[in-house]
């Protein structure tokens, strides 16, 4: 009897020691016979009452080996199977066929305008300055003759820090201007551009941030026709050689006289259409001469140097440029609407 049930485990062993199975389906056969949870290795452990006590250990590691063997067996025909079937779809494909095409990004509308007005500006001596989001209301406000109970203030709604009455999210690039003048004596030409924040409510025209690039111009005998030229030299830059410019008289704290300059529209040719509301004008920027009262608060001897300072909003030259006829998409980051300015890099 004992003779026949070691027979019947070697035969169990024998079995699986010599099964060759080549496809999923017969490694999963396999696998339900020797290892599943029905298999036929389990009755063996319970002929273990029918062997002989001093054979009893011996009939235990037989059928354990029988069932380690399976288990090992088993893994090594399924990692067999997973190879080969790695291996047929790799041939399967076709290493010369074109990869597909990655999607490039663009250049945003902003940036792209922002960096051709700084580029312009660049040409003709003016260098690049910036600095701090975060601002004191003294460079501000103040330094740009703008105190406390200026009336210009109302124009421009600021974004307080929490608890403050000092630090302000700045309302314009002006505030480089004035550092620059604190800790630069002149020749000094410089752009300033960058990300300013008002309190505004956010519509079609109008955002509670945007971007400016405001430039400056320090030394003996500048003259505002010094402005008018650097001014129409950067509109026919930007807008082609055949724009016009005027210039309306207005009012800055910071400059006097202050001016807004219009460009003929380059749109209709200065033949009247919606953007130039029929006028045949478009305002771009604002302007004037650097107040000497500016000169003297941040240290620049008004009698010695005269200067003019000038400003526009990066945004609405966008807008004008690509007629974007919405300030909001241009801060919704819709890859279908920036998609559109691939050709502008």
């Amino acid at each position: 009897m004992a003779a026949e049930i070691f027979e019947k485990v070697n035969q169990v062993l024998e079995e699986i020691e010599t099964a060759t199975p080549k496809t999923k389906e017969e490694v999963e056969q396999f696998r339900i016979r020797f290892v599943g949870s029905k298999n036929v290795i389990k009755p063996l452990f319970g002929n273990i009452k029918n062997v002989d006590n001093n054979r009893k250990k011996e009939f235990g590691q037989l059928v354990n080996k029988v069932k380690q063997a399976a288990e090992s067996k088993f893994q090594e025909l399924k990692d067999q199977v997973e190879t080969a079937a790695d291996a047929a779809e790799g041939q399967q494909l076709d290493l010369s066929a074109p990869s597909e095409p990655l999607d490039l990004g663009a250049r945003h509308p902003i940036s792209i305008t922002m960096n051709r007005i700084i580029d312009i500006f660049q040409r003709i001596g003016f260098s690049v300055a910036e600095d701090r989001e975060i601002e004191d209301d003294w460079h501000n406000f103040t330094a740009m003759n703008t105190p406390e109970d200026h009336p210009a203030r109302d124009m421009q709604d600021t974004f307080y820090l929490k608890n403050s009455t000092e630090m302000l999210l700045r309302t314009h690039t002006s505030s480089v201007q004035a550092r620059v003048m604190k800790n630069q004596k002149p020749p000094i030409r410089i752009i300033a551009p960058g990300r300013v924040y008002r309190n505004e409510t956010i519509s079609a025209r109008a955002h509670c941030q945007f971007h400016q690039v405001e430039g400056l111009y320090v030394d003996e005998n500048v003259s505002f026709a010094d402005m008018k030229q650097t001014l129409m030299y950067f509109a026919k830059e930007m807008f082609g050689a055949d724009t016009k410019i005027r210039l309306r008289p207005s009012y800055f704290p910071f400059t006097e006289p202050s001016a807004e300059m219009d460009v003929s529209c380059f749109i209709c040719n200065a033949e009247g259409c919606n953007v130039c509301k029929y006028t045949g004008w478009v305002e771009i920027l604002g302007c004037g001469m650097v107040d000497p009262a500016v000169f003297e608060t941040c240290g620049i001897d008004s009698k010695k140097y005269t200067g003019f300072a000038f400003g526009m909003g990066i945004e609405r030259q966008a807008m004008l440029r690509y007629r974007i006829n919405d300030i909001r998409l241009l801060f919704e980051n819709d890859t279908r609407f920036l998609g559109q300015f691939k050709s502008a890099l």
